[in-house]
Order: structure tokens, then sequence, then C-alpha cells
């Protein structure tokens, strides 16, 4: 297992990955706030399988280029990131994995570019359509109207300021977020995604929030030594695209995944709040849809919560191609 730096196009990437450089390649796409290296467990078992695996820090993200304008974390700008980083590598072809955040890339990364990416696995986000009635921010905030749970996280943040909160302590800003989203938290301390009137995403969260079970302090520590480093903005201005997002996929309105698919959720994921009800319908927008699986007792950070579950189906899959 290696970490480099690639330069793709207008970008440099920096690559956790292992395994043979002419075997067929499995791309690692992670999430917030996270980095390439929470699929360390990932990279390991696929390159022990002969498969070469690459898991890069997404853009704006740890040791990978950071733009400073907002609108430079499109959907489309993260799809062309992984389509170059492919071609880096010196592959045509790769099976892309996504977690979280990285999880709706991975889906229009199969969307976008069939050609590229031959096959798709998802965990924790489900394959979410585009809504023909409008974008998506001015829902949401409908939604969380009538259902008067407060204000969804999203939609938070989309103030310009919102990345400062986790600035302002980028320790306890971490391990409050890895800690509300964890299966191990008990019920009523994990987060539900929606925040009450005068709180923010942190505010939230108990103060006494302690670090996952899988967590180690030197694990850790690299999250906090890289967000420290390069702060929040442009983690957080993935979400502030959201709305950007679907003014610039006209082109994919009703549009299918027909490459083999899988998706992977934790049971007690607080996602499943907001986005859960996509899960019952995946099969009439994955065609071929291989497996479905809700991990008992499994909170949002699976690759890292339940490494072996998680590699034991991505090595299924893969074998099922």
């Amino acid at each position: 297992m290696q970490t480099r730096h690639i330069a793709t196009d207008g970008l440099v990437q920096r690559v956790l990955e292992a395994g043979p450089e002419d075997a067929p390649l499995v791309l690692l796409i992670h999430g917030f706030p996270e980095l390439g290296i929470s699929w360390r467990a990932q990279v390991a078992a696929l390159a022990q399988a002969d498969y070469r695996a690459a898991a890069p820090d997404m853009r704006g993200y740890g040791g990978t280029n950071k733009p400073e304008r907002t609108e430079d974390h499109t959907i489309l700008q993260l799809v062309g990131d992984m389509v170059d980083l492919v071609r880096a590598l010196g592959h045509q072809t790769c099976v892309v994995v996504g977690h979280d955040w990285g999880a709706p890339v991975a889906w229009h990364c199969a969307l976008m570019r069939p050609d590229v990416f031959t096959a798709v696995a998802g965990l924790s986000v489900p394959f979410q359509p585009r809504r023909a009635a409008g974008p998506p921010t001015p829902a949401m905030a409908a939604i969380s109207k009538r259902l008067g749970r407060g204000e969804l996280y999203m939609n938070q943040f989309q103030n310009p300021d919102a990345h400062r909160i986790f600035e302002a302590d980028v320790a306890a800003g971490l391990r409050k977020g890895f800690y509300a989203y964890d299966g191990a938290t008990p019920d009523g301390r994990q987060s539900t995604g929606f925040i009450a009137p005068g709180h923010d995403f942190l505010s939230e969260i108990p103060d006494d929030a302690t670090l996952p079970p899988w967590m180690s302090e030197d694990h850790f520590a690299e999250y906090v030594k890289a967000f420290t480093a390069s702060g929040f903005k442009g983690p957080i201005d993935w979400y502030r695209c959201l709305d950007l997002n679907w003014s610039l996929t006209a082109f994919l309105q009703g549009q299918k995944i027909t490459q083999p698919s899988m998706f992977m959720v934790g049971e007690r994921d607080p996602v499943r709040h907001y986005a859960g009800q996509h899960e019952a319908g995946l099969k009439d927008w994955l065609t071929d849809l291989r497996s479905q699986t809700v991990l008992p007792g499994a909170g949002h950070w699976l690759q890292q919560e339940r490494p072996d579950e998680v590699n034991a189906a991505l090595l299924s899959f893969l074998g099922s191609l």
C-alpha cells in the first residue's frame, strides 16, 4: 500500500493505492468528513484478491488540490476528476465504489460515463434520481417544515460561513461528527440530520461525544491533522453546489443505471432518516441491481465500522461481474 500524488486534468490528487498495476481497477470514493485513508481495509483486501485499488482524497480534501471557488465543486467536476484519474492510473475502465457523498459521485460516474465505469457500488446513500419538479434545497426545506423536525443540516450548510463551526475546534467537530453517525452510539444521541431552531449541526451533538469503537487515536489524529491544514470550506462547498448540480444535470433526467450495481446501508445509519425513502425504489433505477443489503446494528461509517462484511460484499460483487 502506497500513497502518491498524481497529476490529472487541472488537479493534483493524493491517492492511496495497492495491487498489481495491470489488474482490474477498483476506484474508492470517500465522503464527508473523510479521506482516502477511510478505505485502508478495502484497499488491502482488494489488493490481496488481485485487484488494483485506488482511494483518492477528493477535490477540496486532504492532499488533493482545493479550488477556492464554490462553483468548482459541482458533480460534473467531481465525475471528471474520477474519469481522468482512471486514465492517469493507466486504465480505460474500472469499477467505482462510493460511500456517503462519494456514493452520489459514484452513481453519477455510472450515469455519465458507462463506457469508463463498468459497474458501481454505493454505501450508505442510495441512488436518488433527479427531481423534475425543481432543485433540492427548497424541496428539503419544505419537507422539514412539513415534518416539524427543524432544519435539515444540508440546508444549513448553504450558509457561506457554515464551515466555520467545524474549523473553530477541528478535533471536537470531527469527534462529534463521527460519534453522531456511528452504529454504536445509543438511540437519542445519534443525529437525525434535522437541526432544532437556534442550533447547528455540532451544537446538537453531546459535548461528551467519544470516538467510535473502531476509531483509534492515531487514526483520528490523521483526520485532525489533515482538516486542520485544509479547513472545511471545500468539503462544505460540495453541499453548496446541490442546486447548481440540479441545474447542470437536466440531460440525465429519467436516465437509469444499467451497469451491474450493489447497495449496502447500515440498519442504524442516520442518513436513512432523510434519504431512506429512496431505498425502496432502487430496483426501478438500477436495472442490474445484484445485491441490496442492510447491515444489522451498523451505522454510517460502514467500511470502517464493519470492514469484514463490506470487504466480503465487495469481493462477492466483483466476482459476479
